[in-house]
Parts: C-alpha cells; sequence; structure tokens
C-alpha cells in the first residue's frame, strides 16, 4: 500500500493524461467492434482499473486495443448474424464469450504460461501486426465515405429471396424442434409462413447485406457501390479529423491529438448545424450488469465459441506482454508475465459482464502514462476512474460525436499499427530458401504468410500457421548448422583457455560476453539480460561470437537493440570470430558499420586483445 501512493502526483497526472488519450479510442474502438461507443468505454473503465490493480506490470494502462477489436468485431457480427442480426438477442453470447476469454486469461496466468510468450518470433508478430492495422484501415473506408451496406436500398434488394429462405428454414427447424413437423401436410408450415411481414424480410436481408459487407473481403466488394454512394459532408469530417492527428503533432506532443481533432471537428460539425451520422447513443449514469450472460447462459450456444474465447484469452496475453517488455525498456523494471496475464483476465472479465468488449495492454496509452510522470499501480486505476468520470459527466455530449471523425480517427489508428520495421527489412534480408526457382527469405516469407491469411481468412489460423512454418524452417536451419545446444544465458561469464593472460589491470574495464549456440526467438529474452551483467567501471565489451553459427531477424533486432543502447553510454562493443551467416545479417541491415566499425571486428582473440591493450586504459587502478 506505502508503494501504491510513493509517487502520487506523478500516478495522478500519468493516469489522468492516459485516460484523456484513452477516450477517443475506447469510443472508435466500441464503434469498429459492433457494439457501439459505449461498449468501448465500458471496456477501457474496468480493463483499465482492475488490470492495473491485480496485474504484473506498474506502468502498464490497459484497454480496448487495434489487435483485440479486429478480432472481437468478427466475433460479434458471426453471433450477430446467427441470431437473424438482433444485437440484443446475440449480446448474452457475445458477452459470455468474453467473460470466457477473461476467465481463460486468468488460467494461462495461473498455469504459468506468460514466460512463453516470448517464443513468438519476430516475423509471425510483425505480419500480424499489420494485418491488424490493414484491416482497421479497409473496413474504416466505408464509414469514412459515409456508406452503410445496410443502408443502400438497392444493395439490401440483391437479398431478399435469400432472406426468404433463411426465414422459411427458420420455420421448418422451429417445428421440427416442436415435433409438429409433418412432411406430408404443410399446413402449420403455411400457416407461419403467411404471417411473415415485409419488416421481417426486410430485417433479414439487410443482416445479410450487413454480413456481406463486413471485414476486409466484404469491404472491398461493396467500395464500388460505396464511391458511387459518397457522402461528402462525411469524407470532409474524416479528413479533417485525419489531416489535425497528423497536423497537431508537429505543433506539439504534450496534448494529444486525437483527443484535439475529436473535440475541433465534433465542434464544427454541432457549431455549423451540419447534418452529419452521430455515433450510438452512450447511456448516462452508471454502467450496470448485463445479467443476461448469467439468465441466458446456455452451453449448447457457447461451446461453438470455446476456441474463440481461447483465441481472444491468448491474443490479449500476447498483446499485454509485448507492452509489458516496452514498459521494462523505458523504467529499467522487470515485469512479472502470469501476474499480468491473471490481471488482465480479471480486468476483461469484468468489462464483459458491465457490457464492454474486451482489451490488453495498450502500448501507445502505457508510454503516455510512464512519460507523463507514472510510476505505480495507482497510473492506471486513475485512467479507469477518469474515464468512468467523463462517462457520467458527459455522455450525452459524448454521443453527439460524427461516425466519421470515430472512423478518420481508427484510419490513423491502422497505419499507425503496421509494423515499418519489418517491411523495411524485407530487401535486405537474406534469400536463404528456395521454392522451385525461386530464392526468397523465410523470414519474409513467414510474415508475408501471416499477414495475407490474417488480412484475407482467419487471424488466429494465420497466427498457428505462422508458428508452425516458423518452427519447421529453424529446426531445418539449426539441422543444416548442426548447432549446438543454445547457451546465451546470463550466467556468470568463465574464462576460455586463451582469456588466461588477460590483463589483471584491465578486467574491469574490460567485460568479455560469449555467446554460445544460435541467437533466435527463444534465446533473446535471455541475451536482453546482458546490459545487467555489464559492470559500471567497463568501458568496454568483447563479444565472443565464434561458437554462433545462426541468428535469426527477432535475435538480429535483439543485439541491434543492445548495441544501441552500449553506444548511447559511450560503451565500446568488440566482436571477435563472427561467423558468416551472423555478419551477413549484420551487415544487411547496417549494424555493420553503422553501430559497430569494421575495425572492431576481429578474426582472433588474440588480435582483439592487441588493440584492448593499446586503447583501452585502467582507471580503476588509478582511482583506487
Amino acid at each position: 500500500m506505502k508503494k501504491l501512493f510513493s509517487n502520487l502526483k506523478g500516478d495522478i497526472f500519468g493516469g489522468i493524461t492516459a485516460g484523456i488519450v484513452a477516450l477517443p479510442l475506447a469510443l472508435a474502438f466500441g464503434v469498429s467492434s459492433g457494439l457501439g461507443p459505449s461498449a468501448g468505454l465500458y471496456g477501457a473503465i474496468f480493463i483499465a482499473f482492475f488490470a492495473a490493480l491485480f496485474g504484473g506490470t506498474d506502468t502498464q494502462i490497459s484497454g480496448p486495443t487495434a489487435p483485440m477489436t479486429a478480432v472481437s468485431m468478427v466475433v460479434i457480427a458471426g453471433i450477430i448474424a446467427a441470431n437473424d442480426g438482433d444485437v440484443t438477442k446475440a449480446l448474452p453470447t457475445i458477452l459470455t464469450v468474453f467473460l470466457l476469454a477473461g476467465l481463460l486469461q486468468i488460467g494461462l496466468g495461473l498455469i504459468g504460461l506468460g514466460k512463453y510468450i516470448r517464443y513468438i518470433p519476430y516475423p509471425v508478430v510483425s505480419g500480424f501486426m499489420t494485418a491488424i492495422g490493414l484491416i482497421i484501415l479497409v473496413t474504416q473506408i466505408l464509414p469514412s465515405l459515409g456508406y452503410y451496406a445496410k443502408e443502400d436500398t438497392q444493395f439490401v434488394q440483391q437479398f431478399k429471396p435469400q432472406a426468404e429462405e433463411i426465414i422459411l428454414e427458420n420455420i421448418l427447424k422451429e417445428e421440427a424442434g416442436e415435433g409438429i413437423l409433418v412432411l406430408d401436410n404443410f399446413k402449420e408450415t403455411i400457416n407461419r409462413a403467411e404471417k411473415i411481414t415485409d419488416e421481417d424480410i426486410l430485417r433479414e436481408s439487410k443482416t445479410l447485406a450487413g454480413k456481406e459487407a463486413s471485414g476486409v473481403l466484404g469491404a472491398l466488394k461493396v467500395l464500388p457501390n460505396a464511391l458511387k454512394n459518397i457522402n461528402w459532408l462525411e469524407v470532409l469530417l474524416a479528413l479533417g479529423t485525419i489531416i489535425i492527428i497528423y497536423g497537431f503533432k508537429r505543433i506539439t506532443t504534450a496534448i494529444p491529438s486525437t483527443l484535439v481533432a475529436l473535440v475541433v471537428m465534433t465542434g464544427i460539425a454541432i457549431g455549423f448545424g451540419l447534418h452529419y451520422r452521430p455515433i450510438e447513443e452512450i447511456p448516462g449514469g452508471f454502467p450496470i450488469p448485463n445479467l443476461g450472460i448469467f439468465t441466458y447462459f446456455s452451453l449448447e450456444n457457447v461451446t461453438p465459441y470455446i476456441f474463440t474465447a481461447l483465441t481472444l484469452a491468448l491474443l490479449g496475453a500476447i498483446d499485454s506482454l509485448l507492452t509489458s517488455v516496452v514498459a521494462d525498456n523505458m523504467t529499467k523494471t522487470k515485469h512479472k508475465p502470469n501476474k499480468e496475464l491473471i490481471g488482465q483476465g480479471i480486468g476483461n472479465s469484468i468489462a464483459a459482464i458491465f457490457g464492454g468488449i474486451p482489451g490488453a495492454g495498450a502500448t501507445i496509452r502505457t508510454v503516455v502514462n510512464i512519460n507523463s510522470g507514472g510510476k505505480t499501480k495507482l497510473s492506471g486505476m486513475i485512467a479507469g476512474i477518469m474515464l468512468l468520470i467523463i462517462l457520467l459527466g458527459l455522455g450525452p455530449i459524448a454521443s453527439k460525436i460524427p461516425a466519421a471523425v470515430l472512423a478518420g480517427i481508427l484510419i490513423t489508428v491502422g497505419i499507425g499499427v503496421m509494423d515499418y520495421k519489418g517491411l523495411k527489412a524485407i530487401p535486405a534480408l537474406p534469400k536463404d530458401i528456395k521454392l522451385g526457382p525461386l530464392k526468397l527469405s523465410s523470414e519474409v516469407l513467414i510474415m508475408l504468410v501471416v499477414l495475407f491469411l490474417s488480412t484475407f481468412w482467419n487471424l488466429v489460423y494465420a497466427v498457428g500457421i505462422g508458428l508452425v512454418i516458423a518452427s519447421l524452417m529453424f529446426m531445418k536451419k539449426i539441422g543444416d548448422l548442426t548447432a549446438k545446444r543454445s547457451d546465451v544465458k546470463p550466467l556468470k561469464e568463465e574464462a576460455w583457455t586463451d582469456e588466461e593472460d588477460f590483463p589483471n589491470n584491465l578486467k574491469e574495464e574490460v567485460f568479455i560476453k560469449h555467446i554460445k549456440g544460435p541467437l533466435f526467438f527463444g534465446s533473446t529474452s535471455d541475451f536482453q539480460q546482458l546490459a545487467k551483467q555489464i559492470p559500471k567501471t567497463a568501458s568496454t565489451v568483447i563479444i565472443r561470437m565464434g561458437r554462433m553459427q545462426y541468428m535469426d531477424q527477432s535475435g538480429l533486432y535483439a543485439l541491434e537493440d543492445i548495441l544501441v543502447d552500449l553506444k548511447k553510454e559511450d560503451i565500446n562493443v568488440l566482436l571477435v570470430n563472427v561467423l558468416e551467416q551472423p555478419k551477413y545479417m549484420m551487415e544487411r541491415i547496417d549494424i555493420i558499420p553503422d553501430l559497430i566499425k569494421k575495425e572492431h571486428i576481429f578474426n582472433s582473440f588474440k588480435e582483439c586483445l592487441s588493440w584492448v591493450k593499446q586503447n583501452v586504459k585502467d582507471t580503476t587502478t588509478k582511482l583506487s
């Protein structure tokens, strides 16, 4: 408790700032999910508060995120379609799936799965994040053009025959369930069919139209219709939002540009009395638990979505723990991964009960919190309370926000969430595999497979397939190289035989690190602990790489990060006996010569030792 209030002023300011940053994103993600802005806001409130309270990362700010919303959007659309397009009817099942996802996250934390998240290779994460960006970007084109498939009369009419078939099929199913379907006497069927109204057919047609236009492929299919029916006011509102978000950042980053865009564009729309399309109404007052989760619970309804709930749980775990690593790097602390999963699970479970969409640790909000002075769990809890105060005080005003403004915000989120580092590396990575006459990079192939499958097919299966391909390729490479057991752990370094004559007076100034075995996605976490091993007296680090036969993209970036940090500390890094493949990888992304000069690479330890004796001065002996 004492620790919780040890940084009260910084945590209050950090939490308030993070809460303000979260507001427009929470509303936008809620609208994008299909459950409305209130679902995004409720998710942000409860996940932020409870994930911070029970989690294992002190500075983490949680709430709805782009990856979690992209998967939730597919889940929600599927369940609504299975319930005749009736959101009210579908809501208990949707929220039960979200609740189950939260409970599964708690389970993952309790069984200690958090420490294994690091085994997901970089190309899989890169392809997935870029796919999330594309999904958000493409699906938000339609609302930014002011086009809604369900309201396009001409488009909806195409589904009338199919709607009639579905309604009749449902009648037959009902009769079969009630035990009154008699094949040689369709009197009851005819009687019920006569009660079908044009309204029923139209409602079902709209449901089918909405389903047809959902997702990336759906959005691309109806894009020609959208371009024929452009609402220029909505376009201008979306464009104005995008311009302010990017333009205001150039003026100052002290005030969140998304919030400025939201306030300015909403103010213009209301102030000039424009006939724009507002978001759905946000209910006033404190959020009320949705007891339908329990009263309408049916194992039969939920069973088909157990795998979906597990997917959300795993995705939330990955999303959160990646953000935890970012927070660790900024604060020089160490998060507790399993505790973090339990906290995220509790947050998502409570959010589901109150009708909120699921979320995870949010990188941008966490960075804002840290930069604003947040240091303890209190900052995340304050962010949740801040959003609750906004809901209670400004709910009716927030309901007047133009839908196109939130679409504009989401377009910038989609652009920002893509992994440009991974995309830029595509031409540089070595082409190490052959597919017929084609030479390709295995890292690039994995990334592109995950990217395309995630964007146009299924996010979950895409990650699974990416992991399988990455594992198979890794095993093949290691088999080809007959690599020894990976040993890059942060243990006490034992001198090799050729280091026995190392000058005693320079042992405090020079730290020697041995890498034995491949540096790959499974060993990067341990390798990143290197900085903690280096004594404060050291001015030079020697990395001996003669026994490191192979380095993958994850290992390459882990090494790059360490070298950047050492360069900031003015510590010289010398490489000894760099083998062909690792050297080639480092040259391709300019680690050599940008971070390591060619004259600092030695073929043998003897040559390196000669350089050390000439260039490294004994400072500690003189000081003592």
